[in-house]
């Protein structure tokens, strides 16, 4: 157990729902969730939930705060909306999620197998660098984020596509040597950097 969650544990010890609320973005709504269900049927991947949204609340307020963290659950979300639309009390599911994937994270609770961190992470690198997302670059950091051969196939696949899209003005190969950037770099890498030094901050509290 690292001492970041041991510390976490003795703060909040048994009340696992006071900790979401307090940690995890728009933590403090998981007690409004009414068990209907509506968000599991409206999820794209509902089927290969290890426990759909709906458990993952009720097992906050049950306390299994081990059960909830290391499950991969809460990686599933591929932010499509569907059960923020369609919740009957507008309960923002898909920010709860991603906040309990993020908090578990930090805590070093995150299952080995997170189906979209990769993809996470590499949008992040990729936006982080110059403030702007480089589609070209990000395209493909995913079709070889498995591997070379993994990514030369894929992209043999995708090669119609692309030249499509590069005719059709769609895509610009030049923004493999750099492509845009916001305009005050600095200014933004600086305010990464403090929205970082905020959220060490509310660790350690």
């Amino acid at each position: 157990m690292s001492d970041l969650n041991t510390a976490m544990v003795e703060k909040y010890r048994s009340n696992f729902l006071k900790e979401v609320e307090a940690n995890v973005e728009e933590g403090d709504w998981v007690k409004m969730c009414m068990q209907c269900g509506v968000c599991s049927g409206s999820c794209p991947l509902g089927n290969a939930w290890e426990h759909p949204p709906q458990e993952i609340f009720m097992m906050i307020r049950a306390g299994k705060r081990d059960e909830v963290l290391s499950s991969s659950s809460m990686w599933m979300c591929t932010s499509c909306y569907n059960c923020i639309v369609r919740c009957p009390r507008e309960l923002p599911i898909t920010h709860i999620m991603h906040g309990l994937a993020h908090y578990a994270k930090r805590l070093g609770l995150s299952p080995k197998e997170q189906p979209t961190a990769k993809f996470a992470q590499l949008f992040w690198d990729n936006l982080s660098k110059d403030g702007r997302v480089n589609e070209l670059k990000l395209g493909l950091a995913l079709y070889f984020m498995n591997g070379f051969g993994e990514g030369i196939k894929t992209s043999l696949k995708m090669k119609d596509i692309g030249l499509g899209m590069v005719k059709t003005k769609r895509m610009n190969v030049m923004e493999i040597l750099g492509g845009h950037s916001v305009k005050d770099k600095s200014g933004f890498h600086a305010m990464l950097k403090k929205a970082a030094e905020i959220e060490e901050a509310k660790i350690q509290k």
